[in-house]
């Protein structure tokens, strides 16, 4: 990149552990401050927090209400991820602090996972590992799996991941059913729109979720749309833990009201209720959804172009406020 304004002398805050190629070139090109390194987070802020200009995060570590307004020159919240809902918007728009983050270039990666997760649960793929692993094919059969081919695939927000489950789905001859705040008119016409979650559920044998997390959809899947799922769906969430009601999922996986659930995230995430661990028709991911090495590069890439573009030319990307 070729400077245009000097950054040398700007001060960034970055909140949590980045990928060594954000870090590097933080710590090249300005003052980098490691918070979560910091002993005394309160003398920082009191001491240094008026020279803070950009706040690094992550999907994971977002930025606090708290730590934003304790930051009074803060221009710019650079993000790696696609979910902002760990980042305060509200107070971030309030002073007109430009916020980024890292969309579409993860939208393959998810996409994945999700078939994964939903291959997994059907053919209980990862069961049958720990079958053969333990010994005890020798003395007994698995046994018989549900086919996922020609089943009906629901989607829970049609953006631009759910259009690639979409793609995936139907290559397994699935028909594609989702739910939106209104329908899309660029989707193929055999694609059936919901305005109603418990009539997608319905018509669901499995219920994907792909939708933002944050206050609108915070358990958007409660018991009445697992109700709904029924004894014979299973459901994927590669989106946030917090868009299910985690407590409701657990209880119909326990009284069998749903078949499965292919999980990527948690409402309490790196936490997961014991309970789920211990069911074989569930399968847990350690939120693993964009974690490829050309996803990420992809992700740091955008992330360090949000970084430059703002603090060099008032200018980003993908901006989000």
């Amino acid at each position: 990149m070729t400077d245009t304004v000097a950054t040398d002398s700007i001060d960034l805050l970055m909140v949590g552990p980045m990928p060594a190629s954000i870090t590097a070139h933080a710590e090249r090109h300005y003052r980098l401050h490691r918070w979560w390194e910091l002993k005394d987070q309160a003398a920082f802020l009191q001491t240094q927090g008026k020279s803070v200009q950009g706040i690094v995060t992550s999907g994971r570590h977002g930025a606090s209400r708290e730590l934003i307004e304790s930051l009074p020159n803060l221009k710019a919240i650079i993000s790696q991820g696609v979910g902002v809902d760990t980042i305060n918007l509200d107070a971030a728009k309030a002073r007109n602090i430009v916020v980024t983050n890292t969309p579409n270039v993860l939208n393959a990666c998810v996409a994945d996972t999700a078939l994964a997760l939903i291959l997994n649960v059907s053919r209980r793929f990862c069961e049958a590992d720990r079958f053969v692993r333990d010994g005890r094919w020798p003395n007994a059969s698995f046994p018989l799996t549900i086919k996922p081919s020609g089943k009906r695939c629901g989607i829970v927000g049609l953006g631009n991941i759910g259009l690639q489950v979409a793609k995936r789905a139907e290559a397994f001859d699935m028909s594609i059913a989702y739910y939106n705040r209104r329908p899309r008119n660029d989707v193929p016409d055999h694609y059936r729109y919901y305005d109603d979650l418990i009539s997608l559920a319905q018509d669901s044998d499995f219920l994907v979720i792909v939708v933002p997390g944050g206050g609108q959809t915070r358990h958007l899947i409660n018991e009445a749309v697992l109700n709904a799922l029924g004894a014979n769906g299973y459901l994927i969430n590669v989106a946030r833990g917090s868009v299910v009601d985690e407590p409701a999922l657990v209880q119909a996986l326990q009284d069998g009201r749903i078949a499965g659930a292919g999980l990527d995230v948690f409402e309490h995430e790196p936490q997961v209720p014991p309970a789920l661990l211990e069911m074989d028709q569930v399968v847990v991911f350690p939120h693993l959804a964009s974690g490829t090495q050309e996803t990420r590069q992809a992700m740091a890439d955008l992330t360090l172009s949000n970084l430059e573009g703002w603090f060099k030319r008032r200018q980003v990307l993908t901006p989000v406020t």
